[in-house]
């Protein structure tokens, strides 16, 4: 099986799953709790946020929650999707190899990158490394979440790739330091933490 082309994510695509109240996997509700539980703790452990790259960001849930709580931060959003680049005038690219001049503080990749097929996946993490000189917040559900029955089957898209939470720590390892709650901190950032904040201290 290869990673999700451009054409999968079309208008149909976010009719139903983001769109239509019955089949929706997007609660906006959720997404303000879980944008001001991330953004809280950054502030908290004292990361300064002035550049946020959303990394397949979707409608664009966490545009204005970044404006929010980080008002002087710029937010740039891109997405893999041509329908939502035309629509809401994201730029084009993939979290596979998109490149930018400057790091960002923080990066956000939520559900993105379970359409990925493995060697697709460990790019991108190594990519996530490379555009983080602050933080990440990585939403992907794994092959745990299904056995624990933790993902409704019936709402989520088939062609996800039910990779092992470990596929995903052990890629991300090598750049940053995980600190829980999907919050990942850059090796790079001058940011003190206690070693019981963080999985690998």
């Amino acid at each position: 099986m290869q990673s999700a082309d451009a054409a999968t994510f079309d208008e149909a695509y976010y009719r139903r799953y983001y769109f239509d109240k019955k089949t929706k996997v997007v609660d906006p509700q959720h997404a303000e709790r879980l944008a001001a539980f991330v953004c809280s703790y950054l502030k908290y452990l004292r990361v300064p946020v002035r550049r946020v790259l959303d990394m397949g960001c979707g409608i664009g849930h966490w545009r204005d929650a970044i404006a929010l709580h980080f008002p002087k931060a710029s937010y740039h959003g891109v997405e893999f999707s041509e329908y939502l680049c035309e629509r809401y005038g994201w730029e084009r690219g993939s979290v596979v190899d998109y490149r930018a001049r400057e790091r960002f503080d923080l990066v956000i990749c939520q559900g993105v990158l379970a359409y990925l097929e493995p060697s697709d996946l460990k790019r991108a993490l190594r990519n996530l490394g490379s555009l983080s000189a602050g933080a990440l917040y990585l939403e992907a559900v794994t092959q745990e979440d299904f056995e624990q029955d933790v993902v409704d089957e019936d709402l989520s898209d088939p062609r996800l790739f039910r990779h092992r939470a470990q596929v995903y720590r052990r890629g991300l390892t090598r750049g940053f330091k995980e600190m829980g709650g999907g919050v990942w901190l850059s090796r790079q950032a001058e940011v003190p933490t206690f070693a019981l904040e963080c999985t690998d201290a």
